[in-house]
């Protein structure tokens, strides 16, 4: 216990130097820092973009690696930096972009005199001829030891966690295509890391003891290809795919196709292609001993970035993030990582007490506003094919509680006055969700009803699509009388 109290002292008094805070791992780096209690500086070409995400002992500086001169001051007292960046996504040579943020950065950390860098590049057999992305990730952490700082790179291959990108790569082809046309590369071993191990990595090295620079190469349990990978996520979405090899796909073919069919940019694509036909796996094992840390295997990896995605979805207000982007108004059949989306807004000139009280009152006897035929309609074509029906109609017609069965719902999430979200329990190809909330404007109440769909697979997609204007013609007659009954609830 002392070990620990003292551990969290001195880490309290380091100060922390952290870029690529707005993307993937450096995000996800930023909030683990911050729980840790460091002081963190955070250097980025956008600071506005980390207003909302910094705690009250986190700076958010301007600084652009590509520029040496926007660099003086920064590692001003300094102890320890990560070095979280790269330019694959970019337009222009990502190699030579590369090359000279790591060397504006490494000399800039040399003459401030800092204590150590914590890198984390790609994995690879730096004796074979790699892709020009995997050398430049090595490249990087050779230009970075050159500086004369104490560099610990951690070398990791297949990162999977949800919003990764080799995570939405697989997940975007899984769920789209029954049947996939593969290339070779699909059958190349790697050794896929889960992103809370890498994280771990990361965190570690802060405090490891050592004298000189080192290179840790690390990856989960399971050596699997990129088909292993597709197939044990089908299996926990409850998926068949074919997979039919070809022996001829190049990456610039393969990086169209990529573009075509998931959220990929081609020019990532053909970078990314490249990068998994050369294998990948952990060849140096010395990180076992230096660390306690023992990673995950991919089935636990997969299914932690299942679950979070739910987590992330219900502790997002993404009706919030949409207005933000536009005020308040209507989000028809957007999407929101594999999510539909479906989201509607009426303002009534009630208390929100008065617009909650029709909502409270959903279902049952009450009915849902508006062609409630239908509904019962859906309830009996639902029971027909083995579902629950509307035969349950509600408990209590004027209260609810979570847990509560409603009709063919059940209510999973329930703030009096404020929130009511109903999960599905109809047979569907995938997860819906019917939410409702309420919140206070300055004439009066908004009440913004959504409707959710988490498709499994091609059928999941065409499923919605194919029903959507029928929804669009309920929920909309739904919110509408909805408003109506909030003026003339007791």
């Amino acid at each position: 216990m002392e070990d620990s109290n003292l551990k969290n002292q001195m880490r309290e008094k380091l100060n922390i130097l952290l870029t690529g805070a707005t993307g993937y791992v450096g995000g996800r780096l930023l909030t683990a820092l911050q729980q840790d209690r460091f002081k963190i500086r955070c250097l980025t070409r956008r600071p506005e973009a980390l207003t909302s995400r910094v705690a009250e002992t986190t700076q958010a500086i301007y600084g652009d690696l590509l520029n040496r001169q926007s660099l003086d001051g920064v590692f001003t007292d300094i102890d320890v930096a990560f070095y979280m960046v790269h330019s694959m996504g970019s337009e222009k040579d990502f190699v030579e972009q590369d090359r000279l943020a790591a060397k504006n950065f490494s000399d800039a950390a040399a003459v401030a005199g800092i204590d150590r860098i914590i890198y984390l590049g790609g994995l690879g057999d730096s004796q074979a001829a790699l892709s020009p992305h995997l050398q430049s990730r090595q490249e990087v952490g050779a230009i970075l030891r050159a500086s004369g700082v104490q560099v610990i790179e951690f070398r990791a291959s297949v990162i999977i966690g949800s919003g990764s990108l080799s995570y939405e790569l697989v997940r975007a082809l899984v769920e789209r295509l029954p049947v996939m046309i593969t290339p070779k590369w699909v059958s190349i071993p790697t050794q896929p890391i889960a992103v809370s191990d890498v994280l771990e990595y990361l965190l570690a090295g802060i405090d490891l003891d050592c004298d000189q620079s080192e290179i840790f190469e690390i990856g989960g349990q399971d050596i699997v290809s990129y088909e292993g990978i597709m197939r044990e996520y089908a299996r926990q979405r409850g998926l068949t795919r074919v997979m039919i090899r070809v022996p001829v796909l190049t990456p610039y073919l393969s990086s169209l196709w990529l573009g075509l069919v998931t959220p990929i940019f081609a020019r990532i694509g053909r970078k990314l292609v490249e990068s998994i036909r050369h294998s990948t796996i952990v060849n140096d094992k010395k990180v076992l001993t230096s660390f306690t840390i023992r990673p995950r295997g991919l089935q636990t990896a997969l299914a932690e970035a299942m679950q979070n995605e739910d987590r992330e979805f219900a502790a997002t207000r993404w009706s919030d993030a949409l207005a933000s982007s536009g005020g308040i108004r209507d989000y028809a059949g957007v999407r929101f990582g594999n999510r539909l989306i479906d989201s509607r807004v009426v303002k009534v000139d009630v208390t929100p007490k008065e617009a909650f009280t029709p909502i409270r009152r959903i279902g049952g006897d009450s009915g849902w506003y508006y062609a409630n035929w239908l509904w019962c309609a859906r309830g009996f074509i639902d029971l027909m094919i083995g579902g629950v029906g509307m035969r349950r109609g509600r408990g209590n017609p004027e209260s609810l509680c979570v847990g509560d069965a409603l009709d063919f719902w059940r209510v999973e999430a329930y703030e009096p006055c404020k929130k009511l979200t109903l999960f599905a329990e109809m047979k569907i190809p995938g997860r819906a969700w019917l939410e409702f909330e309420v919140s206070e404007n300055s004439d009066g109440t908004t009440i913004r009803q959504t409707a959710i769909f988490d498709p499994i697979g091609l059928s999941g997609i065409l499923y919605w699509w194919g029903v959507y204007p029928l929804h669009a013609l309920i929920f909309s007659g739904m919110l509408k009388n909805i408003a109506i009954q909030s003026r003339i609830s007791d």
